[in-house]
């Protein structure tokens, strides 16, 4: 193993096979995929249930910090109400956390 680059008198005409220089990808590719895709997914298949079980009277919080109130779902975005008598409609993209009855906002 470790003369690698050393190759004996009857072995002049051998070169590694396809399999063993490949390895080495597959094990990157493997650790690769557990310590950043698949953690990746898991959180985004949360996100998108979080924002499927959405409805009226939920309070949330946008991605960019705004607190409201669900007033309606509608097929591509939400409307929230901020203040009284202010509303906003947003996308269900932007919702970054449902706050809890009675808690406070979810530390990210």
């Amino acid at each position: 193993m470790f003369l690698y680059g050393q190759a004996a008198a009857g072995d002049a005409g051998q070169q590694p096979s396809m399999i063993s220089a490949l390895i080495p990808f597959v094990i990157i590719f493997v650790i690769f995929y557990f310590l950043i895709i698949m953690p990746s997914r898991k959180k985004q298949k949360r996100h998108q249930e979080l924002i499927g079980s959405l409805k009226g009277g939920e309070r949330i919080v946008t991605a960019g910090g705004i607190f409201g109130t669900v007033t309606r779902v509608l097929e591509d975005r939400i409307e929230i109400e901020i203040g009284k008598n202010n509303k906003i409609q947003i996308t269900k993209t932007s919702i970054s956390a449902v706050i809890p009855a009675g808690g406070e906002a979810p530390k990210s």
